[in-house]
């Protein structure tokens, strides 16, 4: 039981830090544009064999 004292706070702690993550990768834009990225990968207008 005194597991539960150390592993509790600490799931609440990660779970936290992975909403607050979350909500500055979307105050920063990085899902604006989903559909772009859909249709982007579907175009022919990309390179398969890269310089170099």
């Amino acid at each position: 039981m005194d597991v539960l004292v150390i592993l509790i706070p600490v799931s609440l702690f990660l779970g936290a830090l992975g909403l607050v993550g979350f909500f500055w990768l979307l105050k920063r834009g990085q899902f604006d544009d989903p559909e772009g990225d859909a249709n982007r990968i579907l175009s022919g207008d990309y390179d398969d064999h890269p310089k170099g």
